[in-house]
């Protein structure tokens, strides 16, 4: 068994790199697209809406169903990538305790 001493210094080696992984996770921007890239969005690390680009054809008369659709499914395709962004950040972080069960750790 390794001594407490080492066991410190790698525990506080990684929640050093925790923190730089928060740091690298808010300055995160992930684009999310549907419609053939027809509406474009942008999540930040912190899940706030960034920016949305919506492809002019899509403001005709009677498209407001379908521009609601394409919107919420190019959410979900920026969720997804800031979601496997964010969880990759922090796996790379936690190094070889990546995937134990700590109490008080996040689970990713």
């Amino acid at each position: 068994m390794k001594d407490l001493g080492s066991i410190m210094k790698q525990a506080q080696a990684m929640q050093e790199r925790m923190t730089q992984a928060q740091e690298r996770i808010a300055a995160l921007e992930v684009e999310g697209t549907s419609g053939g890239g027809m509406v474009r969005l942008v999540l930040r690390g912190t899940g706030e809406l960034a920016r949305v680009d919506l492809d002019p054809s899509l403001m005709a008369p009677g498209e407001g169903e379908v521009v609601a659709d394409l919107m919420v499914a190019a959410h979900a395709d920026a969720k997804r990538k800031l979601d496997a962004a964010q969880g990759d950040l922090m796996r790379e972080a936690a190094g070889p305790l990546a995937g134990l069960n700590i109490p008080g750790m996040p689970k990713f």
